[in-house]
């Protein structure tokens, strides 16, 4: 079977987002959640957002859910990654959550165009409406309403 181009997409733009980063052990929550608003392609924010990622997926209570993602969170893809990575673990109303974020996400770095190139917004733009069509199918599987 061949790969769609829209998997092929979603996967080119996971492997430059978490490639060449380097597993970083017991790094505190606050340092955690500082690869949250980096966006450049450095090995220093590489490193960071692979860092955010572990921490968001490795935590049990799933907190990250309900905080407040800012036009940067969109842009570095942790938030939406961690919600691709659970989307199978994810309560109904946690995929809700995962929709409306990745529905947001494009208006949202729309307003960041000051610390933005865009290229980062395009494709945060389009990892968005790629994940947000991975989690209504599985709300459509497993939720009622």
């Amino acid at each position: 079977m061949r790969p769609t181009t829209s998997n092929h997409r979603t996967a080119v733009i996971m492997l430059a987002a978490l490639a060449t980063a380097c597993a970083s052990p017991d790094v505190s929550i606050q340092n955690a959640h500082a690869g949250l608003g980096c966006v450049d392609d450095s090995a220093h924010c590489i490193s960071q957002r692979q860092t955010a990622l572990k921490s968001m997926v490795g935590d049990p209570s799933r907190s990250w859910v309900k905080q407040a993602p800012t036009p940067a969170a969109y842009a570095s893809g942790v938030r939406l990654f961690a919600f691709k990575s659970k989307k199978k673990e994810l309560s109904c109303d946690e995929l809700q959550v995962g929709r409306r974020e990745a529905d947001n996400a494009p208006a949202s770095l729309k307003t960041a165009t000051a610390f933005l190139t865009p290229g980062q917004i395009s494709r945060s733009a389009m990892l968005a409406s790629e994940i947000g069509r991975e989690l209504s199918k599985e709300h459509g599987k497993r939720c009622k309403n």
